[in-house]
């Protein structure tokens, strides 16, 4: 009985990874990494506030905008198409706005003088933390066999960055 038990739990696992190594399959877990928000997605909206000039107070408000943007997150595969060791993966995805929203505080500051950076960034902050409108995108994920056979998703260009933020 432990053999026959040992067998199907070794099958299972030997027919889970090979079904877990697809192209749609890495797509896949990429995108929930970032509705989960995984550690390396935290690690790099982390990242990207450094680089901002804000407050504490407003790196907090920031960093909740992002995360809220990647947990909301949600997407349908549309297709894949696999041609040898390389494959396309057609994703839509939808997310909150907030492109529209960057787009209308950069209009309501544009030719204004007298106004300091803190000011931007709690206007811009305070705008994004009102979006409710969401916009759909559509994602070509490249994908290719590496030398051990496994599917790897090719590194994410801005574009396709700038749609899952909702910032295209």
């Amino acid at each position: 009985m432990k053999k026959i038990l040992s067998i199907l739990v070794f099958l299972f696992l030997l027919v889970g990874c090979s079904l877990s190594n697809t192209p749609t399959s890495k797509v896949e877990d990429l995108l929930s990494k970032y509705q989960m928000l995984d550690s390396d997605i935290k690690n790099g909206i982390d990242s990207v506030l450094e680089g901002e000039s804000l407050t504490e107070d407003q790196r907090d408000r920031y960093r909740k905008l992002i995360e809220n943007q990647y947990k909301n997150l949600s997407y349908e595969v549309k297709d894949e198409t696999i041609d040898g060791n390389t494959a396309t993966i057609t994703v839509e995805i939808e997310v909150l706005d907030y492109k529209k929203s960057i787009n209308e505080t950069n209009e309501y500051y544009l030719g204004a003088t007298g106004y300091t950076t803190y000011e931007y960034n709690d206007t811009k902050l305070s705008n994004l933390e009102k979006v409710k409108d969401k916009v759909t995108y559509t994602i070509d994920f490249d994908v290719a066999k590496d030398k051990d056979g496994n599917w790897k998703i090719s590194s994410l260009d801005n574009e396709t960055i700038k749609k899952i933020q909702g910032m295209y």
